[in-house]
């Protein structure tokens, strides 16, 4: 399985490394170094998420908590495309 993310994941990566490192820089490296590495699980297990109900297609869209974030993601044959990344305490439910 090959990772691929989206241009509005990425914003989200640079937004949330930005916030936290804005009053911490060295937490703002543990968490984003917690986050490559439980999203990286999906290479091996990509259905580890729960599904996204509310999506048109809930097998291949789905969420996966790690730590204090909310990776959602899209399977889609061979490749997992990281769609968004959220604090748990943002809106994200609406997404």
């Amino acid at each position: 399985m090959s990772l691929f993310y989206t241009p509005e994941a990425i914003d989200d990566l640079k937004r949330l490394k930005a916030f936290i490192g804005s009053k911490n820089p060295s937490a703002a490296q543990q968490a984003s170094s917690e986050l490559r590495k439980g999203i990286s699980i999906l290479k091996t297990i990509p259905y580890a998420g729960r599904k996204v109900m509310k999506a048109q297609n809930p097998e291949i869209i789905r969420d996966l908590s790690v730590n204090k974030y909310i990776v959602r993601y899209l399977v889609l044959d061979d490749d997992i495309h990281i769609l968004r990344i959220w604090h748990k305490l943002e809106n994200w439910s609406n997404a």
